[in-house]
Order: C-alpha cells, then structure tokens, then sequence
C-alpha cells in the first residue's frame, strides 16, 4: 500500500510541478498603495483569476491568495477542464486504483496547484493555496497534503489551513518543517492569539468584512468599523506576542476587505488581501497619501446597539481577558503538545471553560451549510462563542463551493 502511495504522490507532482521561468513583470507604482507600504502593511490581491489581477497590478502588490470559492469561480469558467481531464487519464493509465472520493481529492491538488501556478508564472510572487474542506479535521491528512503542496512549489507556495482544533495542530508540525502557512478563517484576537503561540504560523487572519455583516444582517447596528475593531485588536494582540515572545512570528492578514474605505482604515497592519473590486475603489477614492493613517492604537467604537440582544456576544471578537492569556500559558506548558490530537486540545478547552470548540452535531453542520457564510445567531445558543459559530460558517461555505467544483470534476468520471 506504501508503494502504492508513493507512486500516486509521484504522479500527482508531475502532473502539478512546472518550472518557473521569466521575470517579474515590469509595473508602475501606486501612490495610495505606497502609502500602504510606508505605514508598514503588506498588499496581497485577493482573487486566483490571473486577468483581473493583471489589470490592477502594481509594484506595491506582494502576493495573491486564493480560497476554495475562488477556484471554483476559475473552475466553473472551464479554463481547468483540460487539466482536469489530463489528470484523470493519467492516473487510470498508470493502473493507480482510488475511489472516486479519492480521485476527486487528487484531481483537485493538481488543479489547486495549477491555478495558483499560472499566478506565480505571471508575477512571480508568494500565491497561497487551500487545502480541501474534508481533510481539516485530520491532521495527518493535512500533514500529507500541505507537504505535497509545498514541495510543488516551495519557493512561491504558501499553504492555507483552515482554523480548526486539528489544523492547530497541524500547523504546529508544518511550521515547525519550515513549510510557510496561512492559517484561515479566524474571526478573533483570541482565536488567532491561540494560533501564534500554539502553531506559530507565517499568517494568520481576520475575515472582518463578514463580522461587519452578521451585525447588519441582525438588525443589531450600522455595523460598522466591527470587523475593523476585530482586526486592530488582534493586531495589537500579535504585535505583544511577538515582542514578548521570541519565537512568535506570526503576521496578521486583514481578509474579507469590502471596500476602499476599509482598506484606508487597516492602514499598517502587517497584511491586507484585497480583492481587485476595493482595490479600485481604494485607488479612485480622491485621498490623497497623507490623508491615509494608521489608526491601531485608536479606541474603536463599533456601529452595535448596545441595547440589541445580541449585543452581549460580540466583544468576545476583540476582548483579551487574563483568564484567556492564562489558558494559553498553561497549554504551553503541557508535554506532549507535538503529539497533541484534535479531541485532547477541545477536551483542555473545555476543562479550562474555554469555549473556542463547540461539539457541532452533523445536523447542525447541516443547518450551518445550508443556510449560508453569515450565520442566524437567532438558531444558536449562546453558549456558542461567536467566533466558533463564524469560522464553522465560514469552512461550510467553503465546502459548499468545493462541492461545486468537485461536481465538475466528477463530470468527467463518467
């Protein structure tokens, strides 16, 4: 079987792997984007469509993510149809046998790696790849997968692992592999705390344009500068982490950017992956350099009613309390953390009433995929930290779009 294994891993790199050649593209400046530069912040493009990152690149831009939702968006365009077909015909020619659920797997790593490929080939910059939604919770899986992913290009690759108690861990081993890592879809200081001094990944990230609509969709305020505050907090709480700590190195990535504005606003953070839409909308704002300013050691007020019933469960996002930092201490200290599983960093969560993990029945990962990326606080206890409902949202509506983009490639199976 070890063999077997190792044949496909074989087969799969040659079928991903391509040389890098050319140079960087030659590109004019940005004076907004400078500015961006100046204050300390980091411009990725957020989108794995090479002709609308062509559009708007500029010197200033620095690497590009991509996501399950915008892969499938390249898939469904048909422009990875011959890749597909590629792949499938020569894993059935090599005789390597795999169930459909695993030949889907591996048809989806070599169209993953093409995509943000063709990325790299253009810009020769960092691209960050996403693993498939059914391994984050097993960590060997993800161990398997983010090696492979890296191995294809480890130059310019960046893996993306989704925040679960397993891809804690997980990411704890890769990093401690030197295999760079974008840990996605954070929606806390606390959560993303945990992951700089548990993991220790490259990146780690505050979707805040969704925190900004799950108080809108409520009714519950303007929503207004939400996400932001979220994000300012969890700067501050990494920018402590890394002085205190040495060996903390994570940055943060300000993800889920709606608009100009925002982007103005997350002037200085370490990261911000903007989509091509506010991108432009920063860039035809009519500010001019000086008027962009950082604003991280600024007391946020959010746009949340206070008197709203579901204002009690938002501070959660930013708030840092000892107790918290004190959990975490103690995790540290434990032995055996390398060796850690899933269900004992859930269990410690709990002894230490955490509530960072809550035991999502396959009923409610349902109802959660199915009604959509912004979750109904209305369904959901408030034992549920919000962060915990948010980043379940999130990975189910992942999963939805890789379902979609596994459909296309299950249409050549037959």
């Amino acid at each position: 079987m070890e063999t077997v294994s190792q044949k496909l891993d074989e087969v799969l790199h040659a079928l991903a792997y391509e040389k890098i050649e050319g140079d960087a593209p030659q590109v004019n400046s940005d004076p907004l984007l400078a500015r961006l530069t100046s204050l300390g912040s980091e411009v990725w493009v957020d989108t794995g469509e090479l002709e609308k990152a062509q559009d708007i690149w500029k010197q200033e831009m620095t690497a590009l993510t991509t996501n399950n939702t915008l892969a499938n968006q390249v898939v469904q365009s048909g422009i990875m149809d011959e890749v597909i077909e590629d792949t499938i015909q020569k894993i059935r020619n090599e005789g390597l046998e795999l169930s459909e659920e695993e030949l889907i797997l591996e048809v989806g790593f070599v169209i993953n790696c093409k995509i943000a490929l063709r990325l790299v080939q253009a810009f020769k910059v960092k691209v960050s790849v996403e693993l498939h939604p059914a391994i984050s919770r097993n960590i060997e899986r993800t161990l398997h997968y983010g090696r492979r992913y890296f191995k294809v290009c480890p130059e310019f690759f960046i893996v993306k692992v989704p925040l679960t108690p397993e891809g804690y861990l997980a990411v704890r081993k890769l990093t401690q592999e030197n295999i760079p890592i974008n840990f996605t879809l954070g929606f806390s200081a606390r959560q993303n705390y945990l992951a700089a001094r548990l993991s220790n990944p490259d990146f780690v990230n505050v979707f805040l344009g969704r925190l900004n609509q799950v108080v809108i969709g409520h009714k519950a305020g303007s929503g207004d500068q939400v996400g932001e505050k979220v994000t300012l907090a969890t700067q501050n709480a990494l920018i402590n982490a890394r002085e205190k700590y040495k060996e903390v190195r994570s940055r943060l990535i300000g993800a889920s950017v709606r608009s100009g504005e925002q982007v103005a606003f997350l002037a200085g953070m370490d990261v911000l992956t903007i989509p091509p839409k506010a991108i432009k909308e920063y860039q035809e704002s009519g500010k001019s350099p000086d008027q962009v300013t950082s604003h991280l050691n600024e007391d946020i007020v959010p746009g949340i009613d206070s008197s709203h019933p579901l204002a009690k469960r938002f501070p959660c996002l930013w708030e840092m309390p000892e107790k918290f930092i004190s959990f975490v201490d103690a995790l540290m200290k434990l032995d055996g953390l390398d060796n850690m599983q899933g269900k004992e960093l859930v269990e410690f969560c709990r002894k230490h009433d955490m509530n960072l993990f809550h035991d999502f029945s396959d009923a409610e990962f349902k109802q959660i995929y199915d009604y959509g990326k912004i979750p109904c606080l209305d369904n959901w206890s408030e034992s549920i930290a919000l962060d915990d409902l948010m980043t379940q949202s999130a990975l189910q509506s992942f999963t939805k779009d890789q379902n979609s983009l596994d459909d296309r490639i299950r249409s050549f199976l037959k």
